[in-house]
This record gives C-alpha cells, structure tokens and sequence, in this order.
C-alpha cells in the first residue's frame, strides 16, 4: 500500500486529479479500505486485448468481491456498522457491474494504479527540484506542466475581460436606445405650443448631446477593448500554438520513436496516460479559446462598429480551427502496432486510439475504423494528400471495428482482434529488390464530428513498415528489412527511406538492442564480441576497435549479398546465432557459459595456454544457426603433441534431440569451461536427471553421445542398470562391440584443419534416434510375437 500511503500526501490539483480517479465505477472508499491486496495482485499480468484473459480477470473480480465482503463481516461496533452496510453494498455493485465484462474491471484498476503513480512520482519529482537538478525528462515535464497553468490563466482573462466586454457592449445599446427614445421625444414636440416646445426641446437636445457624446466616447472604448481582447486571443493561440507543438511535434514523436525501436527490442515505449492527459487539456483550452472568439464575434455582429475588428476575428477563428484540427488529426494513433512482418492467411491484431476523443465526446456517436494494406507508393501519396481512388494492396478480413469508449480510463479506442491478410498484391521490383526488401502499410482511417456536427474531421494514420511474407523460410529476411527500417529512420521522412549505408557503430547499437532482447538479458553484445562481428562483416583481421568506428555498412552488405566464400549474408549469418540461442541455449548465454563470437584461430590461442580437457563453446563460421566445441587434448595418434580439436557443429535439430549440457556430460574428455571453470560446476543444473529402473521387465532406452577417438570406458549410471548404448562400452564385457553405430578407433575421423567428419556416424546415430521414438508395438511387435 506503499503507493496509496504517497496518494494520500498529494496537494491542490494533483490531489484533485486523483480524487477524479474514482467514483461509482470504483469508490474511493474501497481502495482506501483494501489498498493492501489491491497493491499486491498482479494487474499488469493480464492482457486487456486477449479475450482468453477473460478467466484470469474474472478470477480477480470474485477475490476482490471475497475481500471485501471479509472486511465488512469484520466491522463492529458502533462506527463500524455503516461501513459494514457500505462495504457490502459495493461487493454486491462490483458482482453486478463488472461480471459479464472482468476486463474492464482489470483495466479500471491498472488505470488508477498507473495514474496514482504518476502523480506521486511528479509530485516528488517537484518537491526535489529545489534540492537539486531533476533529470532532463521530469524538467521538460515540468515545463509543459507550467505552461499550461499559464494557458489557463491566460483563457480566464479572456473570459472575464469578454465579460467585462460583453456588460458594457449591453449598456453602451441601452444608452443608444436611450438616445433614440431623446430623438423620438424631440420629434414629437411639433404638436406642442410653441413656447412649451422651445423650453422642452432645449432640455431634451441637452440631453441628447450629452448622451450623444457618452456614445461616441464609449464607442471607441468598445472598439478598444475588443481590439485589445483580440489581441489577448491572438497571444494565447499562440502560446497554445507553441504548447502544441512541444506536446505533438516533440513528446508524441518521441513516444511512436520509442515505439519503432521497441520492434527492434528496444525498451517499451511507456503509456500514454501522460500524453492523453496533456493532449485533453490542450483540448480543453482550444476548445474554450474557440468559444469565447465566436462569443466576440457574435458581440460585433450585434453591434457592429467601424474597423478592423471583424477581419481580425475571422482570421483568429481559422487560425484556432486549425489548431484543433491538427490536434485532432495528430492524436489518432496506433497504441498496438500490427507485426511488422506479417504472413498472410494468419490472424493478426492491432489497436488505434483518439487521444482526445473522450474530452471532445466523440463516444457520443462512436466512429468505425477502416483498415487496409496500401504500398510504399500509395503511402507517399497519401501524405501528399493525392488521391489514390481508395486503392489498396490486398485484402484483409475483419478490416472494420467500431471506437470503444471506456469511461473508468477515459480512452476511446478500437481494437482490431481478429484480422488477416487474405492476399497481397505486389509492385514491380526494382533491380536486385527481392519480395522480403518490399514494404507495404496498414492504414487506419476513420470519420467523425465535433461540437454537434460543426467540425467534421476524416483521420487517417499509417503503421509502421509491414513486410509481407507467405512463407515461414522468408522471415529471416523480413525480418532484416523491418530491423534497419525500425533503427535508420528518421521523424518526418518520405514513406519508406531509409539510408542506404550507416555507420557500423550505429548497426551494433541495432544488433546488441536485438540480441538483448531475444535473450531476455542485460548481458548483450561486447566490444569483444562487436569486433568479430566486424571482422566478419568486412573481412578484416584488426582486433581494434577504433578501426572499425569510421567505417560504414551498406544494405547490400548486411543481408543482400553473401560473405565471402559463403552462401549466406551476414544477418542471416547473425540471425542463425540469435534463433538458436533463443530456443535451446538462452540460459547458458545469461549464465556466460558461452564465448560464441570467437572464430577458430582465437579458440586455438585461448585453448592452447591451458590444461589439457579445457574447453569453449564458439559460432560456427560455415553453418547458420551451428555452435561447436572447441578443446585442447593429446593427439591419440602422436603422444606427447597437444592439438585443439573443433567437433562438427550443432544445429537446433541437434539440441531437440539433446541437450547442450548433457552432451557435454556425455564427452568425459571435457573437463574445464575455458577458462578454468569445473564443467560440471557450469552445467550440472541442465543436466537431464538420471532414468527410472526398468518397470514390467521393460528398461528405458538412452541415447549418449560419443566422439570415438575420446571414447573412454563410463561408469553404471546412478540408477544401477546399464543401458543399451553404455554396455558397448562396459569394462566387464571384453573388447567394445561396435554394433555397427561407430566406425571403429582407426578409422580416419579427422579432416586436415582438425574438425571431425561425423557424417556417417551421427547419420546412423539418428536413425538410432529416429527408431527409439517410434511406439514400441512397432518396433517390437515381431519380437513379441
């Protein structure tokens, strides 16, 4: 209750922002009464879009019903007994509201909890500034935060000075009625005698002077004070003006920045409570400053007079129409973006929202929202806002969903669940473009009206770049295209650019974001690491860092043309490593059990100065996707000459069968994880526990790996029965039978740079592999009969 402890300390308006939290949807009252446990469930464990959650939320709203149906049993006494009543009442309001949609439940509370946060957080953030320099983030936000407080004093000046206006417009046209009743008098005096007209006509033409001469005096403090109110509006639109750009050009740019690269496994990009929040209260105040100038406006209409007044407020009226329609137009996002790489005929989804929809009730007469898949080109135009006679590029089913408007977090958004590419089509390809280089956009379009039908705006936005893909084999390079496009591009380009070359440092910030991310790790690429990756990418020897700084990659390096003597790029090379480690050796990297980026004379060096059974885990320069081991020992066929030997690599089809850590258990000949790490000490808690005796007569096969020339004699497994695999190699049988799965000791296993050609033996051992996972009444059916 750490949070709720901090809430309840808030002052003036941040107080009052988190009183606004709460009401009927979810009482003030519940969360004082049970902050504990709502502190210490796992909220944020539920995703609000998955429909399968539904379960786990409904599961928290009858604990939350259970909780506080337990608190008011637990009410006593006097002052106890109306909270008691009051507690109850809630549990049975939460059961009816919230039971056929748990969701929102899940979502009304991850909304206060995120919101409480945030204003603690900007309240200590501004409590410390005084005491020291606040970081760069919570001073812009400071910024804003003041330059509204000054926007809003500046929009209550306008009114009252409007007021103050519109009062003295009222009596200034009584006095002028009050002239023309003087004037109707004066008219009226020829029926008079003439001595009684000539007394009273003089009075009434002092009377009409002296009013005339108040008019005309109060005519030109109108025309002033209008001018000057005009002029109070022109400087607030353009402090609005300026606010805007600072909240949209700068703060939500950054956020669909921060969004791209969280595509590359950058960090998550954060909510947009804060974003909304600012972008509802520019609303607030442009819609205010709207008003008040048409209020102005009408006062001129009804009295109008001499000057630039009226001229001037028509200009000040488009100029705030503007703003509020590019206010309107920017905010309509993507919240979730669709998968960058997206194969047709598989269901995808995707989530766009108007940020100040709830505050201009746009909810009122909720807009459907369009989706469609248009090209590189049809994108360029449509930012030059030529017609593209509603072209698109291909089909996608479910392509229409209606804005949701969820009163507890205020937001208004449509969320696409269940779409699907049901087909593309392509453009003409130009040069050595291949189909995984071509971009296409999902456009997101939708229609709707502000302030009863007076302003209609068509919105529009565009995802980020989607390769499309038919085949699984192809998301390798897709995905190489979505990765430079996510780190290279710039805010404000032409749909798609993106530079051709880079630098390298700027590319091993994209790789370690990537590799991290794939890892689930804080431990990514070093420089080490980076520096193999250079001398692979340019086919250079230098082990400096510095060398590589200056220099620069091109597209067609990285994954358009093939390394030298390869038949592979170099991201295909580095997307092998990445899908490997992600599916059978991601704990090892984490633990740093695995050196990887060493090619193999470095391996040679490292292995060379140690004791013999030591032993690396290193990339393999010649297979996508491999890892080998690499490890000193005697030559068998040479005493006393020391060699480092490289097994053939392992591919993932290899560890689907077995593990990493228990083929290394398996090779006794490897006794040290370079560089002096006892293996068993490295690997010992993967390793596969030892099998259950035989059950019904019926022993459980094992598969082991053996490298011939190391084999050497194994102990009884743990669980007493020798296996089939271990009895060709028992000590208590006599020479090693062959069985026909290993060639024997002399025949030539090595090949001239020192790897093993384990062709035909782990040919045979696969299918050895292959015939124990068969049902056993296949196998053996002949047998048992």
């Amino acid at each position: 209750m750490a949070v709720w402890i901090q809430a309840q300390q808030l002052q003036g308006e941040a107080l009052h922002q988190m009183q606004s939290l709460y009401g009927q949807h979810f009482p003030i009252e519940v969360r004082h009464y049970l902050a504990q446990w709502i502190e210490s469930q796992l909220w944020d464990s539920v995703e609000l879009e998955n429909p399968q959650e539904e379960l786990k939320a409904k599961r928290l709203l009858d604990s939350l019903v259970q909780e506080l149906q337990r608190k008011a049993e637990h009410q006593v006494g006097e002052d106890g007994f109306l909270l008691k009543i009051k507690l109850g009442h809630y549990a049975n309001q939460f059961k009816s509201t919230y039971d056929r949609c748990p969701l929102e439940l899940v979502r009304c509370i991850k909304h206060i909890l995120r919101s409480e946060q945030r204003l603690v957080q900007e309240a200590t953030n501004a409590n410390c500034a005084g005491g020291g320099a606040m970081d760069s983030l919570s001073q812009r936000h400071q910024q804003i935060n003041q330059a509204f407080e000054v926007l809003r004093v500046s929009s209550q000046e306008t009114e009252n000075e409007l007021r103050k206006l519109q009062n003295n417009q009222e009596y200034f046209i009584i006095q002028y009625q009050e002239n023309l009743r003087i004037q109707a008098q004066i008219s009226s005096l020829a029926s008079l005698p003439p001595a009684e007209r000539t007394q009273r006509e003089t009075t009434l033409q002092s009377k009409r002077a002296t009013v005339e001469a108040w008019l005309t005096r109060e005519a030109n403090t109108l025309q002033k004070y209008r001018l000057d109110l005009a002029e109070k509006h022109q400087q607030s639109l353009t402090l609005l003006r300026k606010q805007q750009t600072l909240i949209l050009d700068e703060e939500l740019i950054q956020w669909k920045r921060r969004q791209q690269l969280a595509g590359n496994g950058g960090p998550p990009e954060g909510g947009l409570d804060v974003l909304q929040s600012w972008c509802e209260k520019l609303a607030d105040l442009i819609w205010q400053n709207r008003q008040q100038l048409r209020r102005a406006e009408h006062l001129t209409q009804q009295l109008p007079l001499p000057g630039p007044i009226e001229e001037l407020l028509t200009k000040l009226n488009g100029d705030i129409t503007d703003i509020i329609s590019a206010l309107v137009t920017s905010t309509f996002i993507i919240e979730k973006q669709p998968p960058q790489v997206l194969k047709t005929q598989t269901k995808f989804a995707a989530t766009v929202r108007l940020l100040v929809g709830g505050k201009l009730n746009v909810h009122m007469n909720p807009p459907q929202v369009k989706a469609v898949i248009v090209s590189e080109q049809q994108a360029k135009a449509l930012l030059k806002n030529e017609s593209t006679r509603n072209d698109s590029s291909g089909e996608i089913l479910n392509n229409n969903c209606v804005m949701e408007y969820h009163q507890t977090t205020g937001t208004l958004s449509a969320h696409f669940r269940n779409m699907s590419l049901k087909r593309i089509k392509r453009s003409d390809r130009r040069g050595t473009e291949s189909v995984t280089e071509e971009k296409f956009t999902v456009l997101f379009e939708s229609q709707f009206s502000v302030g009863g039908n007076e302003l209609v705006f068509h919105v529009k936005t565009l995802s980020l770049p989607v390769v499309v893909i038919v085949h699984g084999s192809q998301d390798n390079n897709a995905t190489a295209t979505v990765l430079w496009d996510n780190a290279f591009a710039e805010p404000g380009r032409v749909p798609f650019i993106v530079p051709d070359k880079v630098l390298w440092p700027q590319l091993c910030e994209a790789l370690d974001m990537k590799y991290k991310a794939e890892m689930h790790s804080g431990r990514g690429l070093s420089e080490d690491n980076l520096v193999f990756l250079g001398q692979k990418a340019f086919s250079s020897t230098s082990n400096n860092p510095d060398d590589y700084r200056s220099m620069t990659m091109s597209w067609a390096q990285f994954n358009r043309e093939s390394l030298p003597g390869r038949n592979f790029t170099f991201w295909q090379w580095f997307d092998g490593v990445m899908e490997l480690m992600k599916k059978h050796l991601k704990p090892h990297w984490n633990d740093g059990a695995i050196l990887g980026f060493v090619n193999k004379q470095q391996a040679q060096d490292m292995l060379m100065s140690k004791p013999n059974g030591t032993f690396l885990l290193r990339f393999s320069d010649s297979e996508i996707g491999g890892i080998t081991i690499a490890w000193v020992a005697e030559n068998p066929n040479k005493a006393g000459e020391r060699l480092v030997w490289n097994l053939m690599p392992y591919t993932t089809k290899d560890f689907s069968i077995r593990s990493l850590a228990d083929r290394i258990s398996d090779l006794n000949h490897l006794l040290y994880l370079y560089p002096d790490r006892a293996k068993d000490e490295v690997f010992s808690k993967y390793y596969t526990p030892p099998l259950s005796k035989a059950v019904d007569g019926y022993v459980k096969p094992q598969i082991k790996q053996v490298v011939p020339e190391f084999t050497t004699p194994n102990p009884e497994p743990p669980g007493g029965n020798p296996t089939y695999m271990d009895q060709a190699a028992s000590p208590s049988v006599g020479p090693p039978s062959n069985f026909g799965i290993y060639p024997s000791i002399n025949d030539p296993m090595l090949d001239a740079d020192g790897e093993f050609d384990l062709e035909d033996s782990m040919d045979v051992a696969r299918h050895v592999e292959e015939l124990l996972r068969r049902p056993m009444a296949d196998q053996w059916s002949s047998q048992q009969s």
